[in-house]
């Protein structure tokens, strides 16, 4: 039984991570700017957001989800604004490729950053919310109803985390690959499309609350 709620777990962290989005533009970009450490603690944020939201879900923490239901509106607007800003200064960031550990004292500071942004993209990003309502319905259901049986819930919640982080560190170790061949032409390149892409979402989640 434990071993099945931790594939299948395993398997809604990869499901939950895997869909493009704005974490992963984030993330494949830092990695070709700064390396595959950067652009994996990038994804170790999103991953420990996954975690969270299945830590609501396994253990039917009905407080908290009532909560980002009811606040969602401000969830929204305040991940769309991050986004838009993040996108604007990924845009005209300048084309340097650079490597976190020729520069020791900023390496820990960085770092805490990248994970600290993409956990509260993750955090409040509607696509977020909207992913993990399915699997609210889904442990509704007969099969995966673990309510009371907390160890079964912490199987859950780790294997949701271990899936998320599992995609991030294969996505960074891939994108890892083409680092080399980059110059600051490339680098421009890669700013002001993955700036433009994440200014994107950012336009379309506060779109969205004027729907």
């Amino acid at each position: 039984m434990y071993l099945n709620i931790a594939l299948q777990s395993f398997l809604i962290g990869i499901s939950i991570a895997a869909p493009v989005g704005p974490i992963g533009v984030i993330c494949i970009r830092r990695t070709l700017a700064e390396g595959r450490i950067a652009g994996f603690i990038s994804g170790l944020g999103a991953a420990t957001a996954d975690a969270i939201y299945g830590a609501i879900a396994a253990f039917g923490l009905t407080v908290i989800s009532l909560f980002l239901i009811q606040h969602n509106l401000w969830l929204r607007l305040g991940g769309g604004a991050f986004l838009v800003f993040l996108g604007i200064r990924t845009f005209f960031s300048p084309p340097t490729i650079e490597n976190l550990d020729s520069h020791p004292s900023d390496r820990q500071s960085s770092l805490i950053r990248y994970y600290a942004s993409t956990f509260l993209l993750t955090i409040t990003n509607p696509l977020t919310i909207l992913s993990f309502a399915a699997i609210f319905a889904a442990i509704s259901g007969r099969d995966m109803d673990y309510s009371g049986d907390y160890f079964a819930s912490t199987i859950m919640v780790l294997g949701i985390f271990l899936g998320s982080c599992a995609w991030w560190f294969i996505l960074s170790g891939f994108t890892g690959y083409f680092r080399r061949k980059l110059n600051e032409t490339g680098m421009v390149w890669i700013n002001r499309t993955s700036g433009g892409i994440i200014t994107g979402f950012g336009m379309f989640a506060l779109g969205s609350l004027l729907i």
